[in-house]
């Protein structure tokens, strides 16, 4: 589960890059009944916070880099972005963005993994991170979908010290790695990877990409209002076995996400 203390490897803020703000805001508000807050919209800068119950689950920011594709950024609570950049650097990753100040909020970088996948970190000031996580409407796990799954373990532990668990999918669906922080029990589980082949990437031209999971009251509710809304399903809903129910679902712009009803516990 992801919890808002933000021990460090775990995920701690996500933000949408969208080409079209208004069109992202109201989408999902419509799917995950979030309310946008702008923070000043101008020539250069376009964007805000999403709000569920008055507290922040996630940024919005417009799509301004050239060749990117509208996606969803998670970030993990790190206590020295300097010192994670030179981990990214010996692992083989590639920093896009250097780690720079945002006012006394905060210090981010932003990253790729050796094969691509893009992440980023946050240092935090006087802001942690989101203010609400593992309810509806708010983010409650995190995925890695990889065309190798041994090369990213190694990373991404080298760089945070995660743990992996590896168990077999149902079906022989393959094998899915459970990702903790490092030194905390498995109840502090927050993401996973997965191998895929590369013409299953096709969402990030064949490179690794990561998603957000949002915990939804009602799985196939939410669905219908990805589609009524103009987004797209690509997989379900389906009954995951000790999970819950879950589809994944593309925003109108292509941006990824799943939402999940979490089995009751």
């Amino acid at each position: 589960m992801i919890t808002t203390d933000f021990v460090p490897g775990s995920p701690c803020w996500l933000d949408l890059g969208a080409p079209d703000v208004r069109a992202a805001a109201a989408f999902y508000g419509a799917v995950l009944g979030w309310d946008y807050e702008s923070m000043g919209e101008g020539q250069d800068m376009e964007g805000g916070m999403f709000r569920k119950d008055g507290r922040i689950v996630a940024g919005l920011g417009k799509l301004t880099e050239e060749g990117a594709r509208p996606a969803w950024m998670i970030y993990h609570s790190v206590t020295d972005a300097d010192a994670t950049t030179e981990a990214v650097q010996r692992g083989g990753g590639t920093v896009r963005v250097a780690p720079m100040d945002l006012d006394e909020w905060g210090r981010m970088a932003q990253y790729s993994d050796p094969l691509g996948g893009q992440f980023a970190v946050w240092q935090p000031g006087t802001t942690k991170g989101v203010e609400l996580v593992d309810k509806p409407g708010s983010l409650c796990w995190t995925e890695l979908y990889t065309s190798d799954a041994a090369a990213a373990k190694e990373f991404y532990g080298g760089v945070f010290g995660w743990q992996f668990g590896d168990m077999q999918l149902p079906g022989g669906g393959g094998t899915y790695a459970l990702i903790t922080p490092a030194g905390q029990p498995e109840e502090r589980m927050h993401g996973g990877l997965m191998e895929l082949p590369k013409e299953n990437l096709a969402l990030a031209d064949g490179r690794p990409y990561w998603h957000p999971v949002f915990a939804v009251e009602d799985c196939d509710a939410a669905v219908a209002k990805v589609t009524e809304n103009g987004g797209s399903v690509q997989m379900g809903p389906d009954d995951a076995e000790g999970v819950g129910r879950l589809a994944v679902c593309l925003d109108p712009a292509n941006a990824d996400f799943v939402v999940l009803t979490p089995v009751e516990s």
